[in-house]
């Protein structure tokens, strides 16, 4: 599922082709995306401007001259693309969602698994709306820090890498940002949530805004389907310390690396966890 950096990514590649323009054409391809579109989802886009184009958490929000906000959700294997020529670029199969500006670029959304969806909320409704009403702090914003991080995991008997995929905790983690932010702040993802305060949480906090800012910069991480706006992968994948990288040896730690250390991986609540035993404690 695209993380943080990903939906960042297709943020910035949006707002160049969106923000200020007006919709001319909304094509809906189907009644349905993981949940029923919303009603009127063609009249209430249709000749509207976005204003402004932000991101919540894994939200991509588009902000309408309607007052009304545009809400999209990647899902699992969503993506956007954006086409310069769209005479000459016929629609693919899961292309399901395509709107067009008035320069005549279409913005196309297509998702295979239909894990995604999306919603259109009244502007002064944002916050208080069901999607993202119990969102944690943004991790690249001023109001998220080592004390902040501290208060959210105290007295949570959970592990650290389960706290930290709860979206209520910290908003737009999921599992590959987490273990890589793990294991550069060293600590173990078997770690009790409620023990990671002070320095730890100071540590661990400065690991997610810089693991973050990383990806971001690289464009994000490709893993199955995500690409960026322009249909170009990302690159973080070939920066990532641990995940995917069982039974190799660490970047940059004295563990030694396959046969006796290197990087292990376990199964946390149904899910792959990529750490060394030896840096992370």
């Amino acid at each position: 599922m695209p993380e943080l950096p990903e939906v960042e990514t297709v943020r910035r590649g949006l707002l160049p082709v969106l923000e200020g323009r007006r919709l001319t054409q909304v094509r809906q391809l189907r009644p349905d995306l993981r949940f029923p579109l919303p009603l009127d989802f063609v009249p209430r886009l249709e000749g509207r401007r976005v204003e402004q184009i932000s991101r919540r958490g894994k939200f991509l929000l588009l902000h309408l001259d309607s007052q009304e906000v545009l809400l999209i959700h990647l899902g699992m294997s969503g993506r956007i693309l954006l086409i310069d020529d769209p005479a000459n670029s016929p629609l693919l199969p899961h292309d399901h969602v395509v709107w067009r500006t008035e320069e005549g670029r279409e913005v196309r959304f297509n998702d295979a698994r239909r894990f995604g969806f999306m919603d259109i909320v009244p502007a002064g409704e944002l916050e208080t709306c069901k999607a993202l009403a119990n969102l944690g702090p943004e991790p690249l914003g001023n109001a998220f820090n080592g004390p902040v991080l501290a208060a959210a995991l105290r007295g949570r008997n959970s592990s650290i890498k389960a706290a930290l995929l709860d979206q209520r905790v910290v908003a737009g983690l999921g599992n590959i940002y987490v273990c890589e932010a793990l294991y550069h702040a060293r600590l173990s993802p078997r770690r009790l949530a409620r023990t990671v305060q002070g320095q730890r949480a100071e540590r661990l906090a400065a690991a997610i805004r810089d693991v973050l800012r990383q990806a971001i910069a690289a464009g994000g991480s490709s893993l199955r389907d995500y690409v960026q706006t322009s249909g170009e992968l990302g690159y973080f994948q070939h920066a990532w310390a641990v995940y995917g990288r069982e039974g190799a040896a660490c970047p940059d730690c004295s563990c030694g690396g396959p046969p006796h250390g290197g990087i292990v991986r376990i199964v946390q609540s149904g899910r792959s966890t990529f750490f060394c035993a030896q840096r992370q404690r």
